[in-house]
């Protein structure tokens, strides 16, 4: 008898011409016992799919089943956690948590109760926090809570809908090994939605792909023993050819070429002098130490006396580098940017660009942020006029259109100049916020996660539009990234920042890998896993908040240009 099933399950929305068709022809039998994950782009029925399972939603055609019985609706042996925490805000953890032991076990006594329901909060290691409201509680504390009141109900099956995606990386991967340990412990059936590849092998018997049309797609066994470790996976070659297969897959199926190069750039010259023929303008800029970082420092004032968050920061950088710039929350990675971009005071020390001072915001430091603030009125093409149009003051006004139009194309929104910001999905939004970065022809470009808020298979997308523009212009630029692969991706040099306060630079790798890049080829390139094995061994030292017993202060001397790379760390 199947366990959970859907046989040939399409789903539609709306009639008409309206009608969208979510899902199609799905077939899909679900072992009792088995960890499945549902890997897919957003916008492929992984949500629908999650509630056809749940009874949340009715099929269109095609029958769901659990144990041979139709799926009419919810029940308790189904549990499911959503992305979104949906906790009662004026209740406790135990309070949230005695919920859903109230709901399925409603005789039991106060005491057995109370037991219950300290089991289950024990469980996901929230003993300490149980009499605190979710207000006080972190993102992953609140979503540890859904995890508790979820198995509080005793389910036979756990239906998990991206429950990971809203929390940060370190947040992310604790929370993700909580729940294979209490599938390892418990045997539940486990049905996971997820974007990420890395996080879909570390927990699943079985991977199967969504594709885009809303059918499913290829199959991928995991034969990887358990447990798997996250850091020796990096040296596992079945996880690195499962990990290549997936990804070639996803991206073949998922990341078409949209990038349109119809119009040639105009040869008109931006009011900070750099020529907008990517060709001209390198010429007459400073070759090394292009943009110097001298022993810089920001401190905040605080109650309790002065909070030095950042501390002898000295980087130099060569014109026409790429700097992924990398460390755990709270390192001061974006206060670094945010005071190269002349947003944020400095306390001491120094930034040079081409040779002067910064001071003070400049369109010649143009900032892509990890949200894409548009102006939701405009249109993309007019979103990215307003900053052209005051760049360009002597272009003519076709010349500044084909700038603005140049560059649409080239992050791939050249069927989407004319739609107004509000329509766009957060995808297309930040590729007009690369696309408005790029049409100020800047000295520097400055990233700071650019990506952090899409999800990870949109953000591969986006990646590869940035090598892509950047390639043609080798605008120097910083990005600031927790995600190691797109650290290795993007960069010339990988920087590492040490915990805050006082935060410094660790460690610095040079990446000599062939450009052009693609993730791909990365993945297959020998030497790639080596790179991302020392940015990972530094993150892994610094992940408990642990601090250099001896800071040392790489010197203008040794940070002369890509070939420096200082070591300090001796994690406490």
């Amino acid at each position: 008898m199947s366990f959970l099933k859907l046989d040939n399950v399409s789903k539609s929305f709306g009639t008409g011409t309206h009608r969208a068709d979510v899902l199609k022809g799905i077939t899909l039998d679900v072992q009792e016992g088995e960890f499945l994950v549902l890997l897919g782009f957003s916008g492929t029925g992984k949500t629908t799919l999650i509630n056809l399972l749940a009874g949340l939603d009715m099929p269109t055609t095609g029958t769901a089943s659990f144990k041979g019985a139709p799926i009419v609706g919810p029940g308790p042996e189904r549990g499911v956690i959503f992305q979104s925490y949906s906790l009662m805000p004026w209740l406790t953890v135990q309070g949230n948590v005695g919920l859903a032991v109230d709901t399925v076990f409603p005789k039991l006594s106060k005491a057995e109760r109370a037991e219950k329901v300290a089991h289950y909060v024990g469980m996901v290691g929230l003993s300490h926090a149980a009499t605190r409201r979710p207000a006080e509680l972190s993102g992953g504390m609140r979503q540890r809570v859904n995890v508790a009141r979820a198995l509080a109900m005793n389910p036979e099956v756990l239906l998990l809908d991206e429950p990971l995606s809203a929390l940060d990386a370190l947040t992310r991967a604790n929370l993700a090994d909580e729940i294979e340990s209490i599938w390892d412990a418990d045997k539940k059936t486990c049905v996971l939605i997820t974007n990420d590849v890395d996080e879909a092998i570390i927990l699943a018997d079985r991977i199967i792909a969504l594709n885009p049309d809303g059918t499913l797609g290829e199959e991928f066994k995991v034969t990887i023993p358990r447990p798997r470790d996250r850091i020796e996976m990096n040296n596992n070659d079945a996880f690195k050819r499962l990990r290549a297969d997936v990804t070639k897959y996803l991206m073949d199926v998922g990341i078409e070429a949209k990038v349109e190069g119809t119009r040639q750039l105009p040869d008109v010259t931006p009011i900070h002098g750099v020529p907008s023929v990517v060709a001209d303008a390198q010429k007459g800029m400073i070759e090394n130490r292009f943009l110097d970082f001298s022993m810089l420092h920001k401190v905040y004032p605080t109650p309790k006396g002065p909070l030095t968050v950042v501390e002898d920061f000295d980087l130099k950088i060569n014109k026409g580098e790429f700097i992924s710039l990398i460390g755990h929350s709270g390192c001061g990675k974006s206060t670094v940017l945010t005071m190269a971009a002349g947003l944020n005071e400095i306390s001491k020390g120094a930034i040079k660009l081409d040779g002067r001072h910064v001071e003070g915001a400049d369109p010649e430091r143009a900032v892509v942020f990890q949200s894409p603030n548009l102006f939701p009125w405009l249109t993309a093409k007019e979103n990215v006029a307003i900053g052209v149009d005051k760049v360009y003051p002597r272009a003519s006004r076709a010349e500044r259109q084909d700038v603005v139009e140049y560059y649409l194309e080239r992050v791939g929104l050249a069927d989407a100049m004319d739609k107004g910001a509000a329509s766009l999905s957060n995808g297309m939004k930040q590729r007009v916020g690369i696309a408005r970065a790029f049409a100020l022809s800047p000295k520097l470009l400055l990233l700071d996660e650019p990506f952090g808020m899409l999800d990870s298979l949109t953000r591969w997308e986006l990646q590869e539009v940035l090598m892509e523009v950047w390639s043609r212009t080798k605008v120097t630029a910083i990005c600031v990234t927790h995600d190691v692969d797109e650290a290795i991706l993007l960069a010339d040099r990988v920087v590492m920042m040490t915990n805050g306060p006082q935060a410094t630079i660790g460690k610095i790798v040079d990446v000599d890998l062939p450009r052009p890049r693609t993730r791909k080829a990365l993945l297959e390139h020998p030497d790639y896993y080596a790179y991302r094995q020392d940015v990972l061994d530094f993150l892994e030292e610094y992940e408990h908040g642990a601090k250099p017993k001896t800071p040392q202060t790489p010197t203008s001397e040794t940070q002369d240009g890509p070939s420096a790379a200082p070591e300090t760390i001796a994690a406490e």
